[in-house]
């Protein structure tokens, strides 16, 4: 249980810390979106935490408006038209990702953990899969510096499991290395391509 209390105080001094230190930085973005399209400022969606209980994640938002409506819905590809022009530079730096640091905050996901699921992704998950629910959802996991939108599902649900077994501090200070010089490659922000050279889909990270 005292490892457990020390990353909850590491997510909440992380998650405190760079949202006062880089808020000039989220008022720019946050102007940058509202300027491009007029529209909202976050993309707020649920997903499912620890335990299976859901939560509202919130992310910048990089599309236009109703885009699970149109097009490919939930799927997202690399050359994907519905995505604006601030919202492919905040993909392509993972910047639309910071506000998840609100949800760190308040206890619904943790800097390093399994990356959380929509429900409809959580609703097919068989019971043996079910443990890496034991975890609050992170916002970089072991499946995540493994690949992260180019893995297969089968091997993110296997990397996630993984990280759940062998969870210990050490293991998610050494997540966090590597994931913060995985960040400067953009490397995986978007799924492999196909044999026949389209590009990949992003299913976990929607829209």
């Amino acid at each position: 249980m005292i490892f457990l209390a020390i990353k909850r105080l590491f997510d909440l001094l992380v998650s405190a810390s760079v949202l006062a230190l880089f808020s000039p930085l989220l008022v720019l973005i946050a102007l940058a979106i509202k300027l491009d399209d007029g529209g909202p400022i976050l993309f707020v969606q649920d997903r499912v935490g620890k335990n299976r209980r859901f939560f509202r994640c919130y992310k910048f938002r990089t599309m236009v408006l109703g885009a699970e409506t149109i097009g490919s819905g939930f799927t997202v590809t690399a050359n994907d038209a519905r995505i604006t022009r601030v919202g492919r530079l905040l993909r392509l730096w993972t910047l639309d990702e910071i506000p998840q640091l609100i949800n760190v905050f308040k206890g619904e996901m943790s800097i390093v953990g399994p990356r959380p699921w929509v429900p409809a992704q959580a609703a097919i998950c068989s019971p043996a899969d079910s443990r890496r629910f034991n975890f609050k959802p992170g916002m970089a996991g072991w499946a995540w510096i493994h690949g992260r939108n180019r893995l297969p599902w089968d091997e993110r649900v296997r990397l996630d499991l993984w990280y759940v077994d062998h969870w210990s501090l050490g293991l998610d200070f050494y997540i966090l290395a590597r994931a913060f010089v995985l960040l400067f490659m953009r490397d995986g922000v978007y799924g492999a391509e196909r044999s026949d050279g389209s590009p990949g889909t992003q299913t976990d990270k929607s829209l």
